[in-house]
Formats: C-alpha cells, sequence, structure tokens
C-alpha cells in the first residue's frame, strides 16, 4: 500500500483543474474548508482528513470521467484545494516530527 503523500503526488487530474486547486490552497483554511465539506463537528486529524477527501475526490472525478450530470466543477475544486491544503499541513507536521 502506498503512503499518503505518493498517492496525492501521483494524482493525474487536468492541468486547469489542478492549477487552480494549486492557487486555492494558498489560502486554504482548515476550519472553515474542512468543516464544511465535511460536516460541522469535530474535524479529523489530517491523515484521516486526507483519507476521506481522497475517496470523496475519487468519486467526483469519477462522475467527471463519465460525464455525469451530477458532476460539479466547484465541489471538485473545493476537494482539489482541502486535499493540497491538508498535504501541506500533514508534511508540515510530519517535519517537525523528525527535528
Amino acid at each position: 500500500m502506498q503512503d499518503l503523500m505518493t498517492m496525492i503526488t501521483t494524482l493525474r487530474r487536468p492541468r486547469l483543474l489542478a492549477r487552480a486547486a494549486k492557487f486555492g490552497a494558498q489560502d486554504y483554511d482548515r476550519e472553515r474548508h474542512l468543516q464544511r465539506i465535511l460536516g460541522y463537528g469535530a474535524l479529523p486529524g489530517t491523515g484521516a482528513a486526507l483519507v476521506r477527501l481522497m475517496e470523496m475526490e475519487r468519486e467526483v472525478n469519477a462522475q467527471r470521467m463519465e460525464e455525469d450530470a451530477a458532476y460539479s466543477l466547484v465541489r471538485h475544486l473545493d476537494l482539489l484545494i482541502a486535499l493540497l491544503g491538508e498535504a501541506q499541513l500533514y508534511q508540515a507536521s510530519r517535519a517537525s516530527q523528525y527535528q
């Protein structure tokens, strides 16, 4: 099984979608964004949040690939922004553990 960061770095999405997500991730606010996506209540840790976000993004990406009428570009972008933002937080927390 791949580790979380490898799974994130191997994601392949359309270039415009990926660039927009990178731009949006610069202003990522965990409290505001993650609660809107996962629902209100206690927020999971970054690792658990990443796993949930990856599952949700995988489902939305499948809708995109199938050209499903229920596909929402805004939802997909929100998920990718949160995914990148959480990945940055996860990397930062892991880096501080090894110092």
